[in-house]
């Protein structure tokens, strides 16, 4: 397979539309307001307020460095535990033993119910079904719309209550996928409250690109989806809700989620647009004709159309081990924005509808007449007979999400996400996994005592400090849900350079030159618990590093070539791509930074 990797930069999908940022430097104006000490806290606005209390906690304030200020974004973490253990609200407790993780929850953002006009579970249906196939936390994603806003938010809150009752061991977040203006869907959820519904039904009438007629790629559709994210925070600052998230869903899928739409919606407000789903739902999809419905998997069999963005190349549409193209391309839009150190979680979700192998269908008589009046399907009823042409996976069947968190609450699983305290699985590949950077010598930590970090955190030390990566791997020993015991075959380590001098001044790059595969180890016929490490040199410059793990029965070299990749997942084809002989892991990154 060959390849054109100049990738020159087009002129269209809404280039000239400035998102109100300072493209030229490497620091958002938002971020450099806030830590200008000559700005008054009466002058900033509340964002800025909120950013500026998370600067000093994280002792950054004053004139910002090329170093310092270009890893703000990664910093969130570190900031807040500075706070608490200013305040003496046990800051550090656990932080040197991986960030304050005491839990990894196992989870899934995007679920449709009987209130999605293309779905037809009731929410207990799907919510008892998570938990049995192991899930700590879901988050239920009707579809935005007319219908949906005029009354589905509404009606669904009950239910969801409901179920929280009936299921105290999980978190039932409610939630709703956003038709993202001039872009594709992403869920938005907020922490539960007295305001869950007027908040995401206010959001969903002001900002949803369906309900406004705002689709098409235009500068002025892109600038409310930008609105819509900062609206968001603004609740949260005004604590209308105690959290709110929002994550772009199968971003490659149209290709119409622009990389500068995607920088645009993290400098909104990096608190609230966190990640994208780095492995898509509608896995079953590609299940073989015959005992599956023999489509794309992860519904990637799309082509370009007249709003997608012209510098993605035809093998984007299509899922590559079941990931989205953007996660698994080494050195792809992914690695482009780590590179810039500016956090972007990955997730992995069932995106379920209706679900391959279930015996149930909509009741005679609900159709979408009924659902245009009521907001809702009836609930299903026996089929009597077994569904092989659906697409998803009941959630947790097949795929997960762990967030990393201190408790099992709904905002600590919030703040895991934020974190980016985060790796995903197909298939149940691995039981657990703990990823820990640390660095040995004087001087280690961030001024807190601090030698080491986990997933999604910014490990700070002093020049020349020895850094090592410690990963612990739990092998499975149970059996998954396509009842075989998965085998881990090889783990790889990625690892790319921060490179801030040019951060912001091509808001459509799609690479990282200096992202690669450097390590990969052969885990085949380890059992239980077992370390790997690695020594990752002495720290003179920024980078980061991310984990990747296969089965080993699909591979190909990856986009950017062997010299890149030598060994990622191979592209699916529509028709045949059995996601059970096909699993991988992914992590979100550790950054590792100098200190002045």
């Amino acid at each position: 397979m060959s390849h054109d990797h100049s990738h020159r930069r087009p002129h269209s999908h809404s280039h000239g539309y400035d998102h109100g940022h300072d493209h030229g430097g490497d620091v958002d104006e938002a971020t450099r307001v806030a830590a200008d000490t000559s700005v008054s806290d009466s002058d900033l606005t509340p964002g800025q307020l909120s950013r500026r209390r998370m600067l000093k906690a994280a002792g950054v304030t004053g004139a910002l460095t090329a170093g310092m200020s270009g890893m703000l974004g990664v910093t969130p973490a570190m900031a807040e535990d500075a706070r608490r253990g200013r305040d003496g609200e046990g800051g550090g407790s656990g932080r040197g033993r991986g960030g304050g993780v005491r839990h990894w929850l196992a989870g899934d953002h995007h679920i449709h119910t009987q209130y999605s006009s293309d779905a037809m579970y009731t929410v207990l249906d799907q919510a008892q079904h998570g938990a049995a196939f192991g899930l700590d936390w879901m988050v239920i994603t009707d579809h935005g719309g007319a219908t949906h806003a005029r009354i589905g938010v509404d009606l669904v809150n009950p239910d969801i209550r409901a179920a929280r009752a009936a299921l105290r061991d999980t978190l039932i977040f409610q939630g709703l996928e956003w038709n993202i203006p001039a872009a594709e869907h992403g869920t938005v959820f907020v922490a539960p409250g007295r305001h869950e519904v007027s908040v995401l039904k206010q959001f969903e009438n002001d900002y949803d690109g369906r309900v406004k007629g705002a689709s098409g790629n235009t500068p002025e559709n892109e600038a409310l989806a930008v609105a819509g994210i900062q609206w968001l925070g603004r609740q949260k600052d005004r604590r209308r809700v105690a959290d709110a998230l929002f994550l772009a869903n199968h971003p490659a899928r149209n290709g119409i989620d622009s990389p500068h739409e995607v920088r645009a919606w993290r400098d909104a407000d990096p608190r609230i647009a966190v990640g994208w789903e780095g492995a898509p739902g509608h896995q079953a999809g590609g299940l073989p004709e015959g005992y599956g419905p023999g489509s794309a998997r992860g519904g990637y069999g799309n082509s370009p159309s007249d709003n997608s963005f012209p510098g993605y190349p035809p093998e984007s549409y299509r899922s590559w081990g079941g990931f989205d193209f953007y996660t698994a391309t080494v050195g792809g839009l992914w690695d482009s924005l780590l590179a810039e150190g500016k956090p972007w979680s990955i997730s992995a979700n069932s995106d379920s509808h209706i679900n391959w192998g279930g015996t149930a269908r909509r009741p005679d008589g609900s159709g979408s007449a009924q659902f245009d009046r009521d907001g809702r399907y009836g609930d299903p009823v026996y089929a009597g007979e077994v569904n092989l042409s659906a697409s998803d996976f009941w959630p947790g069947m097949y795929s997960r999400t762990h967030v990393g968190t201190a408790d099992r609450g709904y905002t600590a699983v919030m703040r895991g996400i934020r974190d980016g305290r985060v790796w995903v699985d197909h298939g149940r590949l691995l039981k657990s996994l703990d990823v820990r950077v640390v660095a040995s010598g004087r001087g280690r930590g961030h001024g807190h005592g601090r030698g080491e970090e986990t997933l999604g955190g910014t490990l700070t030390a002093r020049r020349g400090s020895r850094i090592e990566l410690v990963v612990t791997v739990t092998a499975q020993d149970v059996p998954n849900w396509g009842a075989f015991l998965p085998r881990l075959n090889r783990v790889d380590l990625i690892r790319g350079a921060v490179d801030m001098s040019h951060a912001g001044s091509d808001r459509d790059k799609l690479t990282a030159p200096d992202t690669r595969v450097v390590r990969q180890t052969d885990t085949s016929g380890r059992t239980g618990t077992y370390t790997l490490r690695y020594d990752l040199g002495t720290l003179e410059e920024p980078f980061y590093v991310r984990l990747r793990g296969t089965d080993g029965n699909r591979q190909q070299p990856g986009y950017h070539g062997a010299a890149v990749d030598p060994a990622g997942p191979a592209i699916d084809v529509v028709g045949d791509a059995d996601p059970w002989r096909d699993l991988w892991f992914y992590t979100n990154p550790i950054w590792v930074l100098p200190s002045r």
